[in-house]
């Protein structure tokens, strides 16, 4: 018979764990509850944003399910923050810093208090990543479960639609009235942003992953469904418990290969490709740009969803979710259907009984009118990222861009010359020194992007950095450029008015200089000093590793 008490009862067991019983009893514990298994519940509860300002509620849900299902939950909290409002600013450098410290402070309290499963629920993009990486380094009976998206604001409006109003008062199609109306409508109430952005991405891979229960990824944040989603959680990991299914069993390289095909379908998120190598390095899985790569040269773009799209999350939900849709790319055989989930079943077991998306609808695409026939997530390489780079190229940006390079040491350099008119048709807007060492903390783009868009520069100009961009990003944009540019990369040696070219069909990104004048400018590169000493950005710039290898922060170690 399985132990579902290998790690508490360590802590609460015999008589000389007498002062940890006395301690646990003053939070609520009583003689029963030490003889039954632990279950941790990792809450982002925040009102930082509104992603994350419900999840008090549901990890009460989640308690309540575990101690229904035989445990005895305990709820702890970790961290949040929220791109949405700290984007453009220097506070933005602590985004992706926020994964790893989300992932090491779950798997410090677990790892102290001995709870023996886990659930974490996660809202804010970092949240998700960082809460499977924390589960994945426990490697404890676990299940995530997702806050859920937001509904749509008004006009179908979302927080991108704020920010590219804010490009389109620059250029004057918009007044201060049309623009604050935007601002104080768009964001009704809880719940991560509405369209295939990060959250949603991320949401959707861990699901087509196995991590989390069918439809946790396609539900909004307040509703009786996600009310449903929290309480079997907790039945699930109970269960997972007495069958002893663990990450491991679950996050497989097939697992990763299937939430790489699903969030391609869906037309998602470059952060993704950071934080599935992160995800798989935490698991011991070999994954690299080169997957997907080959996975995106056969799966097709079916997803007609925001920000290249027009729906948003809450209307794919009300026609079925993803489920439809995996079921669908399972029957084509792009999906691995043996792998096992968290719900002790294979994803073909959950998959068998879906039924089809309603007829009439033109959210998913037919695969023989795809939106894009191969992936939207275009790897791409060459002297400019002899490493690697990910672009979000859809197709409605062009496949091909050379133009002019227009240099920039930061995003706010780069923004303000965006908004007054500096770049023009025809640049490439190089941002660079924004990587995980050299920003450090490899900030989205998220503001110079928009401003791009509402500029009504979206085809005409492109965007290049060693930061990374936004979900809710669009145009033609390469971010992940490595080596970055504080490391030497050839990101580092570009000047005003060399060409670039960004060729999505060749999968190559090129400076078109000889290896000679490369070489040259290389002798004449010098480093810059780090930006922080001291604290938690200094610790991170000192132990993050390329974003071609997830910018984890135990690589090296």
């Amino acid at each position: 018979m399985t132990d579902t008490r290998k790690y508490s009862s360590i802590v609460v067991d015999g008589t000389g764990k007498s002062p940890a019983r006395a301690m646990l009893r003053a939070v609520g514990f009583n003689d029963a509850d030490f003889k039954k298994p632990q279950i941790g519940i990792a809450s982002t509860w925040s009102m930082v944003t509104p992603c994350n300002m419900h999840i008090n509620q549901l990890a009460d849900l989640a308690c309540q399910g575990a101690d229904e299902a035989g445990g005895k939950g305990v709820i702890f909290n970790t961290i949040t923050i929220s791109d949405g409002i700290a984007n453009g600013t220097i506070g933005m450098k602590y985004s992706l810093v926020s994964r790893e410290v989300i992932a090491d402070s779950i798997e410090a309290v677990a790892g102290c208090q001995g709870f023996d499963g886990l659930i974490a629920i996660g809202g804010c993009d970092k949240n998700m990543p960082g809460c499977l990486i924390g589960l994945a380094r426990l490697n404890r009976p676990a299940v995530f479960v997702y806050g859920g998206t937001i509904q749509p604001g008004a006009g179908h409006t979302d927080i991108v639609s704020v920010f590219e109003a804010v490009g389109q008062h620059a250029r004057g199609d918009m007044t201060s009235a049309d623009l604050q109306q935007v601002e104080k409508t768009a964001i009704p109430g809880a719940g991560s942003c509405g369209g295939m952005y990060t959250a949603n991405t991320m949401a959707s891979a861990i699901e087509a992953l196995g991590m989390s229960l069918p439809n946790s990824s396609a539900q909004e944040a307040v509703s009786l469904s996600k009310t449903e989603d929290c309480r079997r959680a907790g039945a699930a990991v109970m269960y997972m418990l007495e069958h002893d299914i663990k990450p491991t069993d679950i996050m497989t390289r097939q697992a990763f290969e299937n939430a790489i095909t699903t969030l391609i379908a869906l037309g998602g998120s470059t952060n993704a490709v950071l934080h599935m190598l992160a995800m798989a390095h935490a698991v011991d899985v070999e994954l690299t740009l080169d997957d997907f790569a080959r996975i995106g040269s056969q799966v097709p773009v079916l997803a007609d969803l925001r920000p290249s799209g027009k729906y948003m999350m809450s209307e794919l939900i009300a026609i079925g979710g993803i489920q439809p849709l995996m079921k669908e790319l399972l029957d084509r055989g792009l999906l691995h259907g043996d792998c096992l989930t968290v719900t002790g079943k294979t994803l073909a077991e959950n998959l068998a009984d879906v039924a089809s998306y309603p007829a009439g609808q033109d959210i998913i695409r037919p695969f023989d009118r795809p939106i894009k026939k191969d992936s939207h997530l275009v790897i791409l390489k060459g002297n400019l990222a002899p490493e690697g780079a990910v672009a979000k190229i859809t197709g409605k940006e062009g496949l091909r861009f050379t133009g002019k390079a227009r240099v920039f040491h930061s995003e706010e350099e780069a923004q303000q010359d965006i908004l007054n008119g500096t770049v023009v048709k025809g640049d490439v807007i190089v941002i660079r020194y924004e990587g995980p060492k050299g920003g450090p903390g490899m900030r989205e783009m998220l503001s110079p992007t928009s401003a791009v868009i509402g500029k009504g520069l979206g085809n005409d100009v492109a965007l290049i950095t060693d930061g990374r961009f936004s979900g809710g990003s669009h145009g033609f944009v390469v971010g992940h450029i490595t080596p970055e540019a504080f490391d030497g990369g050839p990101i580092a040696l570009i000047e005003n008015g060399d060409q670039i070219t960004i060729d999505a069909e060749t999968a190559e990104i090129t400076l078109h200089l000889s290896d000679s004048d490369i070489e040259k400018r290389r002798m004449a590169w010098k480093p810059i000093p780090p930006r922080y000493t001291r604290g938690v950005l200094a610790k991170y710039a000192k132990t993050v590793s390329s974003a071609s290898e997830g910018a984890v922060t135990d690589k090296n170690l």
